[in-house]
């Protein structure tokens, strides 16, 4: 299995054959009887300013990496999936892609060195331990700010969620595309002295306020287990992994008080796909202005969410 991983990871893509996930039963909402009387008691209903949900939900669910701001995906996203049979592997590909298409970003296409692999299992478990023993160079790189710490790395290693997801970013020059962080091992020149240890950039304008350095998303690992995810349609599953693909989701976030597909695995009739407020996140995300300072990362995402919204309120019927 751990050779197949990282072949994976490196663009090999040769999916073995497992069930794909059963679709969820169907509810049915109960009636009162034939002649019943139903005596309802008061009801209070609370509405929250709409800025206040949105900053609720951003606090909740974000998680950028220690000391750095929000990362997306800059251009390129390339989807493998291993382990699952043809169909559902293309169908969760399709899927993923599609969102980063609607999101500006460009698909992999047949044969691309994926940077985001989906390795669905029966034994997820084990398929972490490997990973975190034996090629700890795939989730850690070592350069600063490029991951959520070890101690979330073990939290990965030991998660009985149904799905679960590393990701990497790096801290590059928004304008030319260049890291900003130096590699272990890395250096240019003749590697001669402290000067060639270290990334140039070039940083025509940078304040207090701003700064052209921003973090893009530059890996990300996720596994599927397969026991767990059989309450769920493949149309379900996919979403729920373009979302944790395609932004930094917090894997402790508590959803329940919002309209997510990141609630789909404890209420498989809660969501069918992306709702509007995924979608809406994700756009906001792909929009927000990062060049201002680290500290205004979750403020402008909350923001760049709201201004999504009100372009859709503006366009929409009366």
């Amino acid at each position: 299995m751990l050779a197949f991983v990282v072949a994976a990871l490196l663009g090999s893509a040769l999916p073995q054959s497992v069930p794909a996930a059963d679709p969820p039963t169907e509810v049915t909402p109960q009636s009162p009887g034939d002649g019943a009387t139903v005596t309802l008691g008061d009801v209070e209903v609370i509405a929250r300013p709409r800025g206040d949900t949105v900053r609720a939900f951003v606090n909740e669910v974000a998680a950028p990496n220690r000391n750095r701001g929000i990362a997306r995906w800059e251009r390129d996203v390339c989807i493998g999936v291993a382990n699952l049979r043809g169909a559902a592997a293309q169908f969760i590909v399709d899927r993923i892609s599609a969102v980063a298409l609607e999101m500006g970003l460009t698909p992999g296409e047949p044969g691309c060195e994926a940077n985001v692999i989906v390795i669905a299992s029966d034994s997820p478990d084990r398929v972490a331990e490997e990973l975190v023993n034996e090629r700890l160079n795939v989730l850690i790189m070592g350069g600063s700010g490029m991951d959520q710490g070890r101690a979330a790395l073990n939290a990965f290693a030991a998660s009985d969620r149904p799905v679960r997801w590393w990701q990497i970013s790096m801290p590059i020059n928004s304008q030319t595309g260049v890291a900003a962080i130096r590699l272990p091992g890395e250096c240019n020149g003749p590697c001669s002295g402290a000067a060639d240890f270290g990334p140039k950039v070039r940083v025509p304008t940078s304040t207090r306020l701003s700064s052209p350095i921003v973090d893009s998303l530059f890996r990300t690992v996720i596994i599927v287990d397969l026991e767990q995810v059989r309450g769920v349609t493949v149309r379900q599953l996919a979403d729920y992994l373009a979302m944790v693909t395609l932004a930094q989701i917090d894997p402790e976030a508590d959803t329940r008080a919002f309209p997510s597909i990141l609630n789909v695995f404890e209420n498989p009739a809660s969501a069918d796909g992306l709702t509007d407020w995924d979608q809406t996140y994700l756009h906001g995300l792909y929009r927000a202005n990062r060049t201002r300072n680290i500290g205004s990362g979750l403020p402008e995402l909350s923001d760049s969410i709201r201004r999504v919204q009100d372009r859709e309120s503006a366009a929409a019927p009366d």
